[in-house]
């Protein structure tokens, strides 16, 4: 084993471990040369090298999503950093705890001139839940400064005991808050030259500053929202983003059993359940223009979970249509997303349900089994709908979702391919994920990877063109498995402008919105060792399926065309359909 001879880099390493974190993920550089030789060399770190800076952010990313614990990312100085941030807002609307280390130059060569260096400090300071700006070490100090600034051996070294504890409290603080906070945080390492020398044995031992994990329990307003709930009869649970496995079955039959209670779940809560209301969009959308129904549906009481909403249609819906009483329980952060929040409990939603069950008493109510019927009435109306129409992008997915194994852990990447799963029910063993913090199409693709390399199952993304080519960099990675599987839905452009307002019929709309083209993902595929398999109809997507999750020598994609023009008629006659009698 051996060690950087720089104190700093020894310091990260060993808090790093000391926290946990086993999963580094390092993009080639020069400055962060002593922070890659300790970590890619230590027997306790899994160290993975992702050139495109972007791409390894959202592959850390994945993996933290994966683990549920802190992984790092590692960084030269300069514009590298700067590609983190994608990922880095997203981990931070989706409370995922990434750890960026960036290694920067010494303040003395800030601005004045020096390749590859900017202003480091502060960089994420609107999307970070905490920045260590550390010292550099006085004992690795520049020529320069060594020439100009002479120290005695006992100043230096009293200067080194003050920089090296600063620094100690600093990391600690940082990395207790990527697990306290559940987020990303930004750690910000000046080192000088010489950068690659090593020892046999480290000069420091850190001091391990224990997390404090804490909750909010207000026992008097839980027992106040427990009365209230106890004599209201239209009551609604919307369910937003949540990691597999989050809340305890035995809470989730308690509100399937309420007559009074609507559970709503996103397709990205990983909450499926026969008594609840799965297939969101499709019961949202038809009803938005019919007042009787949106009187039927305004409950008074709102109970939100998890993170952010995809269903554009429901947010719109409860702002104008608003409960009386609107909570939302998060171990981390709220949203007031419809503008009439009363209560946030901040604690993890098992510790709520376990204090707020045992207060509450059932009541008589027709609420759910009224829209039971809507439900029923909605599900005959999808089959039918799909069963006659032509192969477009919600043939192919309800194709896709018919096919997939229960085994699964299932990525979507954003726009058209999130909102069209929203439209169907899919196997509640599926664990799926999906980037909406932010919400973009610029890492699906890595993020995705990121997570099957932490995962036991079979990990699988679907995406589209556009997602697909933005992070096709994605693919330039040695640590794919085998049994990962991308599915590419290419209607040549992004389809998801089509079905916006506007005027689709212009070259203004197919250059700067649609952004068409004719590319594939055949030589992609080719590049980076991918089986390729191709469909342009339900048969040939039948019989792709067949074998697309069989094992193999190396991963896969299926890439499904389908018609630019027609697919957004598709969809809008979709909901249409709803309406006629």
């Amino acid at each position: 084993m051996i060690y950087s001879k720089i104190p700093l880099a020894q310091t990260l390493v060993s808090l790093c471990i000391a926290k946990g974190i086993n999963h580094v993920v390092i993009s080639p550089g020069s400055r962060n040369a002593p922070l890659t030789l300790s970590f890619s060399q230590h027997p306790k770190i899994h160290a993975y090298s992702i050139v495109d800076e972007r791409c390894a952010a959202f592959f850390a990313l994945g993996m933290a999503q994966q683990l549920c614990k802190p992984v790092a990312v590692i960084c030269t100085s300069g514009s590298a950093v700067l590609n983190y941030y994608p990922a880095i807002a997203e981990a931070y609307y989706s409370n995922v705890p990434v750890v960026v280390i960036s290694a920067d130059r010494p303040e003395y060569l800030i601005d004045v001139g020096d390749g590859q260096t900017i202003r480091q400090k502060h960089i994420f300071k609107n999307h970070i839940n905490y920045e260590a700006n550390l010292k550099q070490d006085i004992t690795h100090k520049s020529t320069i400064l060594s020439e100009t600034h002479q120290l005695s051996p006992d100043m230096e070294r009293e200067i080194q005991q003050g920089i090296q504890a600063y620094n100690e409290q600093e990391i600690n603080l940082a990395l207790n808050a990527a697990v306290e906070k559940n987020g990303p945080v930004h750690i910000n390492a000046p080192f000088d030259e010489p950068l690659y020398d090593m020892i046999a044995a480290p000069t420091v031992s850190p001091k391990v500053q224990p997390l404090v994990l804490e909750e909010e329990i207000d026992a008097e307003k839980i027992a106040k929202a427990a009365t209230i709930w106890s004599s209201s009869t239209r009551k609604m649970v919307l369910v937003g983003t949540l990691p597999p496995h989050t809340i305890s079955r035995k809470y989730l039959e308690v509100l399937a059993k309420d007559p009074s209670v609507l559970v709503f779940t996103e397709t990205t809560s990983n909450l499926r359940d026969d008594a609840f209301f799965n297939a969101i969009d499709q019961m949202i959308l038809p009803i938005e223009k019919n007042e009787a129904l949106l009187d039927e549906f305004q409950p008074e009481i709102l109970l939100t979970l998890g993170g952010m909403i995809v269903s554009k249609k429901v947010k719109a819906i409860l702002r104008k249509r608003q409960p009386k009483h609107h909570w939302h329980v998060h171990e981390n952060s709220v949203f007031d997303t419809f503008f009439c929040l009363e209560h946030f409990f901040k604690m993890n939603p098992n510790h709520f349900f376990e204090s707020f069950f045992g207060q509450t008493k059932s009541i008589e109510s027709s609420y759910k089994s009224f829209w039971n019927m809507i439900k029923e009435d909605r599900q005959q109306k999808h089959d039918q709908y799909l069963k006659q129409i032509d192969f477009s992008d919600l043939k192919a997915f309800e194709t896709i979702f018919a096919s997939l194994p229960s085994a699964l852990i299932l990525h979507l990447g954003n726009s058209s391919t999130v909102r069209y799963a929203q439209l169907f029910e899919i196997d509640a063993n599926i664990e799926l994920f999906c980037n909406r913090g932010t919400s973009g199409i610029d890492g699906c693709t890595s993020t995705a990877i990121g997570n099957s390399v932490g995962a036991e199952k079979q990990t699988m993304l679907i995406t589209g063109d556009l997602s697909f080519l933005y992070d096709s960099n994605a693919l330039w990675n040695n640590y794919i498995p085998k049994n990962f599987r991308i599915i590419l839905v290419n209607n040549n452009g992004g389809g998801i402008f089509r079905i916006l307002p506007g005027n689709k019929n212009t070259e203004n709309f197919t250059t700067y919105f649609e952004t068409i083209h004719s590319h594939t993902a055949k030589q992609l595929a080719e590049m980076y060792h991918f089986e390729y398999k191709t469909a342009t109809d339900e048969m040939s997507l039948q019989k792709a399926l067949k074998t697309f999750y069989d094992e193999s020598e190396q991963p896969k994609i299926l890439e499904i065309f389908t018609p630019r023009i027609e697919n957004d008629s598709v969809l809008i006659d979709y909901f249409k359909f709803f309406n006629e009698d």
